[in-house]
This record gives structure tokens, C-alpha cells and sequence, in this order.
């Protein structure tokens, strides 16, 4: 079997951090396996309990950040460290209910050519949800954030970049893999110096799609599955909301307004 890493970046919310690793540690049986987490300096104390806690397990390790430094950053934080032949980058809300880890990432390396993967994520209730996406566009994005209120052409639009049209229940190249949980080739993921520290947060994944791209192919493999919560922050708060409106302009400027390739 490959060896694997993962990291778990943090910002308040404990007992929703304990939660994922607990049904990590529980569903990776691998004893060479190393789960990071990086607290991006928690002003709840987050950071402090999870050093604190007592996990029972020395595959564990926790980083505590001075200061918040976004989700990219924070995840760029282990990079030095990682040894593995493919690395997780997972969201504090994930919950994994089988050893999923270990078979993806003999699954990823399996397939030539390949450099990242998504699995089939769901909602706590168990509905699918669609995070496999078409290549970003302005128009496409503006009707992710509209298709909710006002359907018609906003739905529309949102259908095709969610690939609603597509067969998702096999395995397939995708333009846009999700930062809730990637799985990626560590030498890969080196060698393009992980995120850009330029994204605070929001629409990081989709720029690190872009560069592993240039690497690789990515692929959904629906296979595998894992419990979302997925919070959706942007669509209740105006501040993450123009945080996100920046992160966009950041992205289109760095790679171009036009469609993807699939």
C-alpha cells in the first residue's frame, strides 16, 4: 500500500475538529500514517485543546499557528514535512464512515497520469452533494450564487458547472476538485509549492486544480465517500462574501475568464 499523509486545518469549532479525526484515526488503520493539525490560531482556544487533547494515538500532530494565516497558508504549513506518496488536504467538517484513505490513494496512483482526486461526498442526512465542477467562470460563479433565489438561467448555468449533465457515478477527469477533500500526489503537490499564499480563502482549490493540472490529470472517483457538513459560509455572511468576490478576481486575473476544456 501507498504511504499517505493528511492535515486538517483548524479555525475554532473543536468539537467539529475531534469529530474528524476521530473517524480518521478510526477508518485509516495505517500505522505509518501521520494526520496533521494546523490551528490557525483559534481565538477560542481551539488550538490549545487540541495540543492539549489526548488522542491515544502517535499518529497525530498538532501545529499551533500565531496567527491566522488562511486555509491555503495553513495547509502549506506541513508541506516541508510530508514524506508520503500521496497526501489528503481534508476540511475540519469531514467525516469518514470506512477506511477510505488508503484504498483512494492506491486507486490515484493506479491511474497514469493522474495527480489528484475527489470522492463522492454527501450531506450528514445522506443526500449527494455536487462539488465536481466544470472550470470556473465569472458567469458561472455568479450563478452558483443566484441559481438558490432565482432559478431559471441561474439554475441552469449552475446544473452545467456542477455537471449535472454528466455521469457521476463512474469515475472521471474533472476541471475543478473540491478543497474539502483532495487527494493529492505529495511529489506533485511539492513541487508546485502546494496553495498560493495569496488566497486568504475562498477559490484556492480551484487555482490548485489549475496547477496540479499542468502535472496531471484530476478525477472524481465516486467510489470512495465521505460526510460533508459543508457549511457554506459565503452565502450567509456579506464579509466572506466580498472575501470571496476578491479571491475571484484574484483567480480570473491569474488564469484567464474563458470555459474549461471538458
Amino acid at each position: 500500500m501507498p504511504t499517505i499523509t493528511a492535515c486538517i486545518v483548524a479555525y475554532c469549532d473543536y468539537e467539529e475538529v475531534c469529530a474528524a479525526v476521530r473517524s480518521i484515526l478510526k477508518f485509516t488503520p495505517a500505522p505509518d500514517f501521520t494526520l496533521y493539525i494546523v490551528d490557525n490560531a483559534s481565538p477560542d482556544g481551539c488550538g490549545k485543546q487540541l495540543a492539549e487533547t489526548d488522542w491515544a494515538d502517535p499518529r497525530v500532530q498538532v501545529l499551533c499557528l500565531p496567527e491566522n494565516v488562511g486555509f491555503g497558508r495553513g495547509h502549506n504549513a506541513v508541506l516541508g514535512k510530508l514524506y508520503s506518496d500521496v497526501h489528503f488536504i481534508l476540511n475540519p467538517d469531514i467525516v469518514l464512515f470506512e477506511d477510505v484513505l488508503e484504498p483512494m490513494a492506491e486507486w490515484l496512483l493506479a491511474q497514469p497520469g493522474a495527480a489528484m482526486a475527489t470522492p463522492q461526498l454527501c450531506y450528514p442526512d445522506g443526500r449527494l452533494q455536487h462539488l465536481p465542477r466544470r472550470k470556473p467562470t465569472p458567469w458561472l460563479l455568479l450563478a452558483r450564487q443566484l441559481a438558490p433565489r432565482f432559478g431559471g438561467v441561474f439554475q441552469k448555468a449552475d446544473d452545467y458547472y456542477t455537471m449535472r449533465d454528466a455521469d457521476l457515478a463512474v469515475p472521471r477527469r474533472i476541471e475543478f476538485c473540491t478543497g474539502s477533500f483532495m487527494a493529492v500526489r505529495t511529489d506533485v503537490l511539492q513541487k508546485i509549492g502546494g496553495f498560493d499564499p495569496e488566497y486568504f480563502m475562498y477559490v484556492e482549490d480551484a487555482d490548485l486544480t489549475q496547477k496540479v493540472l499542468r502535472e496531471g490529470t484530476v478525477w472524481l472517483a465516486p467510489q470512495f465517500g465521505a460526510i460533508h457538513a459543508w457549511h457554506r459560509a459565503p452565502m450567509r455572511d456579506a464579509g466572506k462574501f466580498r472575501m470571496q468576490l476578491v479571491s475571484m478576481g484574484r483567480y480570473f486575473k491569474k488564469w484567464g475568464w474563458g470555459k474549461g476544456n471538458l
